[in-house]
Protein backbone atom coordinates (compact mmCIF):
# COMPACT_ATOMS: atom_id res chain seq x y z
CA UNK A 1 0.00 0.00 0.00
CA UNK A 2 3.19 2.23 0.39
CA UNK A 3 4.12 1.96 -2.92
CA UNK A 4 1.08 2.99 -4.58
CA UNK A 5 0.67 6.34 -2.21
CA UNK A 6 3.61 7.93 -4.18
CA UNK A 7 2.35 7.11 -7.44
CA UNK A 8 -1.13 8.30 -6.33
CA UNK A 9 0.64 11.88 -5.26
CA UNK A 10 2.05 11.74 -8.32
CA UNK A 11 -0.98 11.50 -10.44
CA UNK A 12 -2.79 13.61 -8.58
CA UNK A 13 -0.23 16.43 -8.99
CA UNK A 14 -0.12 16.02 -12.97
CA UNK A 15 -3.64 16.38 -12.87
CA UNK A 16 -3.25 19.37 -11.13
CA UNK A 17 -0.58 20.87 -13.53
CA UNK A 18 -2.75 20.04 -16.24
CA UNK A 19 -5.98 21.59 -14.70
CA UNK A 20 -4.11 24.64 -14.22
CA UNK A 21 -2.49 25.19 -17.27
CA UNK A 22 -6.04 24.47 -18.92
CA UNK A 23 -7.79 27.08 -17.31
CA UNK A 24 -4.89 29.51 -17.79
CA UNK A 25 -5.56 28.44 -21.68
CA UNK A 26 -9.31 28.88 -21.32
CA UNK A 27 -8.88 32.09 -19.57
CA UNK A 28 -7.05 33.70 -22.76
CA UNK A 29 -9.50 34.33 -25.79
CA UNK A 30 -7.20 34.15 -27.62
CA UNK A 31 -3.52 31.83 -26.71
CA UNK A 32 -2.41 31.29 -30.02
CA UNK A 33 -1.28 35.61 -31.37
CA UNK A 34 0.81 37.01 -33.97
CA UNK A 35 2.85 39.96 -32.79
CA UNK A 36 4.23 42.11 -36.31
CA UNK A 37 7.23 43.67 -35.60
CA UNK A 38 9.69 46.42 -37.96
CA UNK A 39 13.03 45.17 -37.22
CA UNK A 40 13.46 42.69 -34.33
CA UNK A 41 16.86 42.40 -33.78
CA UNK A 42 17.19 46.36 -33.34
CA UNK A 43 17.72 47.37 -29.75
CA UNK A 44 14.62 49.43 -30.22
CA UNK A 45 12.41 46.66 -29.60
CA UNK A 46 15.02 44.40 -27.08
CA UNK A 47 12.24 43.82 -24.37
CA UNK A 48 10.35 42.16 -27.15
CA UNK A 49 12.93 39.44 -27.66
CA UNK A 50 13.93 39.54 -23.95
CA UNK A 51 10.12 38.87 -22.96
CA UNK A 52 10.29 36.13 -25.60
CA UNK A 53 13.50 34.56 -25.15
CA UNK A 54 13.54 34.34 -20.89
CA UNK A 55 10.00 32.72 -21.31
CA UNK A 56 7.84 35.45 -20.02
CA UNK A 57 4.82 34.99 -22.67
CA UNK A 58 4.95 30.87 -22.32
CA UNK A 59 4.51 31.72 -18.13
CA UNK A 60 1.53 33.47 -19.21
CA UNK A 61 -0.12 30.58 -21.51
CA UNK A 62 1.14 32.06 -24.99
CA UNK A 63 2.21 31.21 -28.03
CA UNK A 64 3.46 34.09 -29.72
CA UNK A 65 4.62 34.13 -33.43
CA UNK A 66 6.82 37.07 -33.85
CA UNK A 67 6.71 38.36 -37.42
CA UNK A 68 10.12 40.46 -38.84
CA UNK A 69 9.16 43.20 -41.12
CA UNK A 70 11.99 45.42 -42.69
CA UNK A 71 10.65 48.74 -41.31
CA UNK A 72 7.39 49.19 -38.76
CA UNK A 73 5.20 50.86 -41.23
CA UNK A 74 5.01 47.14 -42.76
CA UNK A 75 4.43 45.90 -39.42
CA UNK A 76 1.64 48.00 -39.08
CA UNK A 77 -0.03 47.38 -42.41
CA UNK A 78 0.07 43.38 -41.41
CA UNK A 79 -1.80 44.26 -37.69
CA UNK A 80 -4.58 46.93 -40.09
CA UNK A 81 -4.66 43.83 -42.74
CA UNK A 82 -5.30 41.12 -40.76
CA UNK A 83 -2.63 39.43 -40.56
CA UNK A 84 -1.44 40.11 -37.41
CA UNK A 85 -3.18 40.99 -33.72
CA UNK A 86 -0.86 43.20 -32.55
CA UNK A 87 2.39 45.22 -32.77
CA UNK A 88 5.73 46.24 -31.26
CA UNK A 89 6.17 49.46 -33.23
CA UNK A 90 6.61 52.94 -32.97
CA UNK A 91 3.92 55.13 -30.52
CA UNK A 92 3.66 57.41 -33.12
CA UNK A 93 1.69 55.10 -35.02
CA UNK A 94 -1.56 55.26 -32.61
CA UNK A 95 -1.77 59.32 -33.46
CA UNK A 96 -1.39 58.96 -37.11
CA UNK A 97 -3.65 56.19 -37.33
CA UNK A 98 -6.56 58.12 -35.02
CA UNK A 99 -5.83 60.89 -37.47
CA UNK A 100 -7.18 58.70 -40.07
CA UNK A 101 -10.36 57.29 -38.41
CA UNK A 102 -8.26 53.66 -37.32
CA UNK A 103 -8.16 53.79 -33.44
CA UNK A 104 -5.34 51.87 -31.74
CA UNK A 105 -4.15 52.07 -28.46
CA UNK A 106 -0.58 51.95 -26.58
CA UNK A 107 -1.11 48.95 -23.53
CA UNK A 108 2.73 48.81 -22.82
CA UNK A 109 5.89 51.11 -23.04
CA UNK A 110 9.29 49.54 -24.24
CA UNK A 111 11.13 52.70 -24.58
CA UNK A 112 11.19 56.46 -23.45
CA UNK A 113 14.32 56.88 -25.73
CA UNK A 114 13.95 56.58 -29.53
CA UNK A 115 17.58 55.39 -30.07
CA UNK A 116 17.20 56.88 -33.45
CA UNK A 117 20.91 58.37 -34.67
CA UNK A 118 20.68 60.11 -37.95
CA UNK A 119 24.09 59.74 -39.56
CA UNK A 120 25.67 61.35 -42.12
CA UNK A 121 28.21 59.70 -44.65
CA UNK A 122 31.87 60.53 -43.50
CA UNK A 123 32.75 62.27 -47.16
CA UNK A 124 29.71 64.39 -46.64
CA UNK A 125 29.76 65.09 -42.91
CA UNK A 126 31.51 68.30 -43.72
CA UNK A 127 28.83 69.85 -45.49
CA UNK A 128 26.26 69.11 -42.72
CA UNK A 129 26.23 72.27 -40.35
CA UNK A 130 22.02 71.71 -39.78
CA UNK A 131 19.17 69.61 -41.35
CA UNK A 132 18.45 72.00 -44.31
CA UNK A 133 21.54 70.74 -45.49
CA UNK A 134 20.73 67.44 -46.54
CA UNK A 135 18.35 69.20 -49.02
CA UNK A 136 18.19 67.46 -52.00
CA UNK A 137 19.71 64.43 -50.11
CA UNK A 138 18.79 60.71 -50.71
CA UNK A 139 18.25 59.19 -46.48
CA UNK A 140 17.87 56.11 -45.83
CA UNK A 141 15.12 54.72 -43.17
CA UNK A 142 13.71 51.83 -41.95
CA UNK A 143 11.04 51.71 -44.38
CA UNK A 144 8.92 55.05 -45.63
CA UNK A 145 6.71 56.32 -42.65
CA UNK A 146 8.37 54.71 -39.90
CA UNK A 147 9.44 56.40 -36.82
CA UNK A 148 12.76 57.02 -38.77
CA UNK A 149 11.42 58.74 -41.65
CA UNK A 150 9.20 60.75 -38.72
CA UNK A 151 12.75 61.40 -36.89
CA UNK A 152 13.77 62.78 -40.56
CA UNK A 153 10.79 64.99 -41.16
CA UNK A 154 10.54 66.72 -37.92
CA UNK A 155 14.25 67.56 -38.51
CA UNK A 156 13.50 69.26 -41.88
CA UNK A 157 10.08 70.94 -40.67
CA UNK A 158 12.36 72.63 -37.67
CA UNK A 159 14.34 74.07 -40.50
CA UNK A 160 10.98 75.48 -42.66
CA UNK A 161 11.75 72.32 -45.05
CA UNK A 162 9.04 69.52 -46.24
CA UNK A 163 9.26 66.22 -45.93
CA UNK A 164 10.17 66.14 -49.86
CA UNK A 165 12.98 67.81 -49.97
CA UNK A 166 15.25 64.72 -49.58
CA UNK A 167 14.28 61.39 -51.36
CA UNK A 168 13.23 58.80 -48.48
CA UNK A 169 14.88 55.62 -49.15
CA UNK A 170 13.79 51.96 -47.40
CA UNK A 171 16.65 50.22 -46.57
CA UNK A 172 15.57 47.87 -43.63
CA UNK A 173 17.46 47.20 -40.64
CA UNK A 174 19.94 44.79 -40.80
CA UNK A 175 22.95 44.37 -42.59
CA UNK A 176 21.03 45.77 -45.60
CA UNK A 177 21.04 48.95 -44.82
CA UNK A 178 24.85 48.98 -43.64
CA UNK A 179 25.36 47.85 -46.84
CA UNK A 180 23.65 50.55 -48.74
CA UNK A 181 25.73 53.44 -46.87
CA UNK A 182 28.86 51.03 -47.15
CA UNK A 183 28.13 51.06 -51.34
CA UNK A 184 27.58 55.16 -51.43
CA UNK A 185 23.76 54.34 -52.53
CA UNK A 186 22.13 56.87 -49.68
CA UNK A 187 24.37 60.14 -48.28
CA UNK A 188 22.47 59.93 -44.57
CA UNK A 189 20.55 57.09 -42.78
CA UNK A 190 18.34 57.39 -39.87
CA UNK A 191 18.36 54.43 -38.21
CA UNK A 192 18.98 52.46 -34.80
CA UNK A 193 21.79 50.05 -33.25
CA UNK A 194 22.70 47.88 -34.17
CA UNK A 195 22.70 49.04 -37.54
CA UNK A 196 24.34 52.65 -36.38
CA UNK A 197 27.23 50.82 -34.80
CA UNK A 198 28.50 48.65 -36.91
CA UNK A 199 28.60 52.05 -39.22
CA UNK A 200 29.77 54.08 -36.30
CA UNK A 201 32.45 51.30 -35.94
CA UNK A 202 33.74 50.84 -39.50
CA UNK A 203 34.18 54.73 -39.38
CA UNK A 204 31.10 55.17 -42.26
CA UNK A 205 29.12 57.93 -40.79
CA UNK A 206 29.45 61.19 -38.11
CA UNK A 207 26.42 60.64 -36.45
CA UNK A 208 24.93 64.43 -36.45
CA UNK A 209 21.81 64.14 -34.21
CA UNK A 210 21.40 61.44 -31.53
CA UNK A 211 18.52 60.55 -29.74
CA UNK A 212 20.24 57.61 -27.61
CA UNK A 213 21.04 60.10 -24.73
CA UNK A 214 18.56 62.38 -23.02
CA UNK A 215 20.32 65.26 -24.14
CA UNK A 216 19.80 64.54 -27.88
CA UNK A 217 15.85 63.44 -26.91
CA UNK A 218 15.43 67.01 -25.41
CA UNK A 219 16.93 68.29 -28.47
CA UNK A 220 15.21 66.56 -30.91
CA UNK A 221 12.19 65.98 -28.91
CA UNK A 222 11.57 68.72 -25.89
CA UNK A 223 11.85 65.69 -23.47
CA UNK A 224 9.21 63.13 -22.16
CA UNK A 225 8.82 60.94 -25.15
CA UNK A 226 7.13 57.48 -26.05
CA UNK A 227 8.95 55.36 -28.16
CA UNK A 228 8.43 51.42 -28.96
CA UNK A 229 5.61 50.40 -27.52
CA UNK A 230 3.23 47.26 -27.82
CA UNK A 231 0.14 48.67 -29.44
CA UNK A 232 -3.30 47.32 -30.92
CA UNK A 233 -6.71 47.88 -32.30
CA UNK A 234 -9.16 49.52 -29.88
CA UNK A 235 -11.65 46.60 -30.79
CA UNK A 236 -9.00 43.99 -29.96
CA UNK A 237 -8.26 44.61 -26.98
CA UNK A 238 -11.79 45.37 -25.65
CA UNK A 239 -12.74 41.53 -27.38
CA UNK A 240 -9.71 39.67 -25.83
CA UNK A 241 -8.79 41.86 -22.58
CA UNK A 242 -6.82 38.77 -20.79
CA UNK A 243 -4.53 38.08 -23.88
CA UNK A 244 -4.33 41.30 -23.69
CA UNK A 245 -3.89 41.42 -19.88
CA UNK A 246 -0.99 38.56 -20.66
CA UNK A 247 0.67 40.16 -23.59
CA UNK A 248 1.24 42.96 -21.12
CA UNK A 249 2.45 40.73 -18.28
CA UNK A 250 5.53 39.25 -20.58
CA UNK A 251 6.33 42.59 -21.85
CA UNK A 252 6.19 44.29 -18.30
CA UNK A 253 8.34 41.51 -17.24
CA UNK A 254 10.76 41.94 -19.85
CA UNK A 255 10.94 45.90 -18.90
CA UNK A 256 11.73 45.26 -15.19
CA UNK A 257 14.20 42.45 -15.98
CA UNK A 258 16.03 45.03 -18.40
CA UNK A 259 16.10 47.86 -15.70
CA UNK A 260 18.31 45.02 -13.40
CA UNK A 261 19.98 43.83 -15.86
CA UNK A 262 23.95 43.51 -16.73
CA UNK A 263 25.03 44.06 -20.05
CA UNK A 264 26.56 40.74 -20.33
CA UNK A 265 22.92 39.16 -19.09
CA UNK A 266 21.75 40.89 -22.40
CA UNK A 267 24.18 39.73 -24.68
CA UNK A 268 23.56 35.84 -23.57
CA UNK A 269 20.01 36.02 -23.47
CA UNK A 270 19.13 37.47 -27.58
CA UNK A 271 20.14 35.06 -30.34
CA UNK A 272 23.68 35.45 -31.71
CA UNK A 273 22.38 36.38 -34.78
CA UNK A 274 22.04 39.74 -33.10
CA UNK A 275 25.92 40.68 -32.81
CA UNK A 276 27.15 38.18 -35.09
CA UNK A 277 31.20 37.70 -34.92
CA UNK A 278 31.46 40.68 -32.71
CA UNK A 279 29.32 40.92 -29.34
CA UNK A 280 31.97 43.37 -28.00
CA UNK A 281 30.54 45.91 -30.59
CA UNK A 282 27.22 44.89 -29.53
CA UNK A 283 27.63 45.42 -25.69
CA UNK A 284 29.17 49.11 -26.43
CA UNK A 285 26.22 49.74 -28.60
CA UNK A 286 23.95 48.05 -25.71
CA UNK A 287 25.18 49.94 -22.83
CA UNK A 288 24.47 53.47 -25.02
CA UNK A 289 20.73 52.32 -25.06
CA UNK A 290 20.34 51.36 -21.75
CA UNK A 291 19.49 54.65 -20.32
CA UNK A 292 16.05 54.62 -23.43
CA UNK A 293 14.57 51.67 -21.85
CA UNK A 294 10.99 52.47 -20.27
CA UNK A 295 11.49 51.08 -16.42
CA UNK A 296 7.56 50.16 -15.98
CA UNK A 297 5.77 50.19 -19.28
CA UNK A 298 4.08 53.06 -18.63
CA UNK A 299 2.88 55.78 -20.56
CA UNK A 300 2.80 59.42 -19.49
CA UNK A 301 0.48 62.45 -20.84
CA UNK A 302 3.59 64.47 -20.96
CA UNK A 303 4.86 61.54 -23.66
CA UNK A 304 2.02 61.79 -25.36
CA UNK A 305 1.98 65.29 -25.88
CA UNK A 306 5.32 65.62 -27.07
CA UNK A 307 5.32 62.80 -29.93
CA UNK A 308 2.25 65.20 -30.89
CA UNK A 309 3.73 68.25 -31.21
CA UNK A 310 6.31 66.66 -33.33
CA UNK A 311 3.91 64.64 -35.53
CA UNK A 312 1.99 67.94 -36.07
CA UNK A 313 4.87 70.06 -37.47
CA UNK A 314 4.60 67.87 -40.89
CA UNK A 315 2.20 65.31 -41.05
CA UNK A 316 -1.03 66.72 -43.06
CA UNK A 317 -3.65 64.21 -41.43
CA UNK A 318 -2.52 64.90 -37.87
CA UNK A 319 -2.49 69.00 -38.96
CA UNK A 320 -6.05 68.26 -39.85
CA UNK A 321 -7.24 66.00 -37.13
CA UNK A 322 -8.29 66.35 -33.69
CA UNK A 323 -6.54 64.01 -31.10
CA UNK A 324 -7.61 62.88 -27.94
CA UNK A 325 -4.38 61.68 -26.85
CA UNK A 326 -5.70 59.63 -23.98
CA UNK A 327 -7.38 57.47 -26.50
CA UNK A 328 -3.95 56.71 -27.59
CA UNK A 329 -2.78 54.78 -24.45
CA UNK A 330 -4.23 52.42 -21.90
CA UNK A 331 -1.98 51.87 -18.25
CA UNK A 332 -5.01 49.83 -17.05
CA UNK A 333 -2.73 46.46 -18.28
CA UNK A 334 0.77 47.92 -17.19
CA UNK A 335 -0.41 48.78 -14.06
CA UNK A 336 -1.60 45.17 -12.90
CA UNK A 337 0.85 43.76 -13.89
CA UNK A 338 3.52 45.63 -11.95
CA UNK A 339 1.29 45.10 -8.70
CA UNK A 340 1.73 41.09 -9.88
CA UNK A 341 5.67 41.25 -10.92
CA UNK A 342 7.18 44.56 -9.32
CA UNK A 343 9.04 43.61 -5.91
Amino acid sequence: MRSVRPLLLLVLAVMSAATCASAIAQALEKPKITIAVGGKSLFYYLPLTIAERRGFFKDEGLTVDIVDFPGGARALQAMVGGSADIVSGAYEHTINMQAKGINIVGIALEGRYSGIVLGVQKTKAAQYKSPKDMKGWKIGVTAPGSSTNMMVSSLLAKEGLKPDAVSIIGVGATAGAVAAMRKGEIEAISNLDPVIARLEAGGDIVAVVDTRTAKGMKEVYGGAYHAGCIYAPADWIKKNPNTAQAVVNAMVRADLWLSKARAEEVVSTVPAEYYGDDPTMYKVALLKNMEGYSPDGLFSMDGARNVYKVLNTFEPTVQAAKIDLAKTFDNSFAQKALKKYKQ
